[in-house]
């Protein structure tokens, strides 16, 4: 009896533990994005100011339309930026997560494994084919879990590829805007 309890205390001990790694994981993130988020409406407040008193100071059409063109491209920078920045602490985060419920899967397969080993000790006689169906569907389980780890994991890259895109097609221009 006592060794049941123990096994219990140590996995509520665990459970808390996962759980705090997991909040603290989820707070980090939350964190960073809302200090994204403060930086950009301050940036945003900083260039209204900026564009406006620069549009009182426009005394011809010539002057706005020059003044128009150039306010374009730095906010796609902008936005292009804003966005990668978002993506990159979501992907961080994810990573943090996903380490964890991997840990977790692990975790779960050895006491699998540990606790069938110890069902096959007091099983009675014939009761072998209940338990290797048992651990072909465990195997499935895991077979099927590892499929969908790789499928998110090329969605993962892909996405980073269609920023990594992005941001190319915005940057090129800008430098040929600045160098010109």
């Amino acid at each position: 009896m006592y060794k049941v309890s123990e096994q219990i205390s140590s996995t509520n001990k665990a459970g808390v533990e996962t759980f705090m790694t997991v909040a603290n994981a989820t707070f980090a993130g939350a964190e960073r994005l809302a200090a994204l988020n403060l930086n950009a409406a301050r940036t945003f407040v900083e260039d209204s100011a900026a564009t406006t008193r620069s549009l009182l100071a426009v005394k011809d059409v010539e002057a706005l339309v020059s003044l128009q063109k150039s306010l374009a491209q730095p906010d796609a920078e902008k936005a292009t930026d804003y966005s990668r920045r978002v993506y990159e602490i979501a992907v961080q985060t994810q990573e943090a997560l996903t380490q964890v419920v991997e840990a977790q899967v692990s975790e779960l397969n050895k006491n699998l494994s540990l606790a069938l080993d110890e069902a096959i000790k007091t099983a009675p006689a014939g009761s072998d084919l209940a338990v290797n169906a048992l651990r072909s569907a465990i195997s499935a389980a895991n077979s099927a879990y590892e499929s969908m780890s790789k499928a998110a994991k090329q969605a993962n890259e892909i996405a980073e590829a269609n920023i990594a895109a992005a941001t190319a097609a915005v940057t090129p221009k800008t430098a040929g805007k600045k160098a010109a």
